[in-house]
């Protein structure tokens, strides 16, 4: 097959749409998949839309294969048509390598922060501002910034290190008021701290920069560039009352953003197309499942996607499952072991097991698309938890009370024993059931027979193909 990394590229406008429109069109036949949900999976009988030499082939697949298909590894064994289908996945998905710093911004030093501005900081989240705050202030330097705009601060992490290690002038925007607050909070906590230091060691310097804040929700694109507009010139306010207010012709900034969320992204990307004062934008952005869409037809219109014309002449429209598919991490899936990638697909089942629940005996709370929240997850901690405590009663021979439960599946991995192993499944699928209905306010009803739901969906469930 076609080396894919010759195959696209985005070296040049052309080869970009090159790219965009062969995306397009391998994904338009499979529309249905993958505008469909999960929840549905059951209720629309969406695997009798599959290749049955696909399914075929896959249900006799170990679990371990099936989770590195998102990362596009084929067994040989397959139908040909599968292995080109997820070769072809391979070849239009956008690289994701580790990129190589100091190749991409020679010159820049990372400097790893002190326990004052880490406060607070998980180790993610540090090596993220460590690295960001690096690259920022390299830029900002570069292109000799007056001033720094982190959009969608969140409690100021980045804009504190960009302000008090990097000295930049700095103001943070962020739509939540209790952010702001605790920003504020936390900026003079760090403010006290160095203050002392340069009295201390370099008198001659005096307070160090403390960054602004602006509580504001950025909704447009003239919002924005308001707010940068007008950002060397305050101090911090709530509500800023700023629409029409310029800088002068000497102001130069930057915008920033860390994990900007849907279109706040957007909005950065196309304020600094079109405000003059923005001479650079860095931003990692983040769920992009949340972007605005459906816009395609509309003159001017501000919806976070698609953003360049070449995607909208493609006349692409996802849609949200799409989008939500389209974030999932191959690589989580493929680091999975066998017992966590189980656990996904069985609640995953779960979930789409219980829409058959409420399609048959609550009709009407189907149209206002029923959200059960993290009854998932907290079933899994539950189960994982059971799981634990029963292979310690294994190794430690007691097979008493709750353990004997659950010995057959847990101690021979849950191959021996069918009828016991089928039995827990049941009992796990009602539990989730019932914690789903609570959480929708819904009394389960006397002729609410959810062992006819399970047998109708059990075949379909991974663990039993």
């Amino acid at each position: 097959m076609e080396d894919c990394s010759q195959k696209y590229s985005c070296r040049t406008a052309k080869k970009t749409l090159e790219w965009i429109n062969a995306i397009v069109t391998f994904i338009k036949p499979y529309a249905f998949l993958t505008n469909a949900h999960v929840t549905n999976f059951f209720t629309h009988k969406l695997w009798q839309s599959i290749d049955p030499d696909w399914l075929h082939c896959l249900r006799n697949e170990p679990v371990q294969n099936l989770l590195l298909i998102p990362c596009g590894i084929i067994q040989e064994h397959w139908p040909p048509s599968l292995k080109e289908f997820v070769l072809d996945l391979k070849c239009l998905a956008f690289p994701r390598e580790q990129a190589h710093l100091n190749k991409l911004f020679p010159g820049v030093n990372v400097v790893s922060l002190n326990s004052v501005l880490a406060q607070g900081m998980n180790f993610k989240k540090k090596h993220e501002v460590e690295v960001l705050s690096a690259v920022v202030s390299s830029i900002a330097n570069s292109v000799g910034a007056q001033t720094i705009v982190d959009v969608g601060a969140g409690q100021g992490y980045l804009a504190q290190v960009l302000s008090f290690q990097y000295q930049h002038s700095v103001v943070a925007i962020d739509a939540c008021s209790h952010h702001g607050t605790v920003m504020e909070k936390r900026a003079e906590r760090i403010k006290k701290h160095y203050t002392a230091q340069m009295r201390k060691h370099y008198p001659e310097i005096g307070i160090p920069n403390v960054p602004k804040t602006i509580t504001s929700r950025v909704m447009s694109i003239d919002m924005l560039k308001a707010l940068t507009s007008m950002s060397p010139h305050i101090d911090n306010v709530k509500r800023p009352e700023l629409i029409g207010q310029v800088a002068d012709d000497k102001t130069s900034l930057i915008l920033a953003g860390l994990h900007a969320c849907g279109d706040l992204s957007v909005t950065m990307l196309k304020t600094f197309i079109e405000c003059k004062d923005v001479k650079a934008v860095v931003s990692i952005g983040c769920c992009y499942n949340l972007l605005s869409e459906g816009c395609l037809d509309i003159a001017g219109s501000q919806c976070g996607f698609p953003m360049s014309y070449g995607v909208k002449s493609a006349g692409i429209s996802l849609g949200k499952s799409s989008r939500d598919l389209a974030c999932q991490s191959a690589e989580r899936w493929r680091i999975l072991k066998e017992d966590a990638g189980l656990h996904n697909f069985e609640l995953h089942a779960f979930r789409a097991a219980f829409q058959m629940v409420l399609c048959k005996y609550y009709p009407e709370i189907i149209t206002s698309s029923p959200s059960i929240g993290r009854q998932g997850k907290v079933l899994r901690r539950q189960q994982q938890r059971r799981i634990l405590q029963s292979s310690i009663n294994c190794e430690e021979g007691d097979y008493s009370g709750s353990a004997l439960y659950s010995h057959e599946f847990s101690c021979n991995g849950g191959t021996s024993g069918n009828e016991t192993a089928a039995a827990n499944k049941f009992l796990l699928f009602e539990k989730f059931s019932q914690s789903g209905l609570s959480c929708l306010g819904l009394k389960s009803l006397q002729e609410t027979h959810f062992h006819e739901i399970w047998k109708e969906a059990e075949p379909f469930a991974v663990w039993s193909l």
